[in-house]
């Protein structure tokens, strides 16, 4: 699984602009092959700040969508930053769930 993370400051004159191509794209990745989740966050505690994420399957299904025509948008994005924006791809190959807190907590006592 990988997840990918652009953290980006926008100008306030290109906000609407820049969510309306976030927005557009992440509706088109969830129906990708491979594509688990696409959100697109607003920071509450920064003006200004857009965070774009999606989960892959894999690497190999991120690549795909790396290099479609869909995502030469977020590209267009990216240039609409005031700021360098802040891009992870975040390789996972363990995840757990609620089993993880009822162990520490079990292991706690």
């Amino acid at each position: 699984m990988v997840i990918a993370t652009i953290r980006m400051m926008i100008p306030p004159k290109k906000s609407d602009e820049a969510l309306k191509i976030l927005r557009s794209t992440a509706e088109w990745s969830k129906i990708k092959p491979g594509c688990l989740s696409s959100r697109i966050y607003e920071d509450e505690l920064e003006d200004n700040f857009l965070m774009f994420e999606e989960i892959w399957r894999s690497e190999e299904d991120l690549e795909c969508h790396l290099r479609s025509d869909d995502y030469r948008n977020v590209l267009l994005v990216l240039e609409m930053a005031s700021k360098q924006p802040e891009i992870r791809f975040d390789i996972i190959s363990r995840s757990t769930g609620i089993e993880t807190i009822e162990k520490a907590r079990s292991n706690a006592r």
